[in-house]
């Protein structure tokens, strides 16, 4: 499976902290170590953000999937990414 950014996503990840960055990162590409990625993941019940989550930390990682790829829509903490 493959990561695609959006632009919002790019932007989102831009304003946090390096060391936040990171460990996102870390993580995104440890879930796509294994088979199927998406039992690591929540379904949102509002698509309009996305169809899936991850839960880093107090981060979440909205995203859909299109075909073998990860589209990250949005990146942002918990209390903020939903509004």
């Amino acid at each position: 499976m493959k990561i695609r950014f959006t632009g919002k996503a790019v932007k989102d990840a831009k304003s946090l902290d390096l060391r936040i960055q990171k460990r996102i990162r870390t993580k995104l590409e440890w879930y796509l170590t294994h088979e199927d990625p998406l039992v690591f993941a929540d379904t949102l019940t509002h698509s309009g953000l996305g169809q899936y989550r991850f839960r880093i930390g107090d981060y979440r990682v909205l995203f859909d999937v299109l075909g073998d790829t990860l589209r990250i829509n949005r990146i942002g903490h918990r209390r903020d990414i939903y509004r």
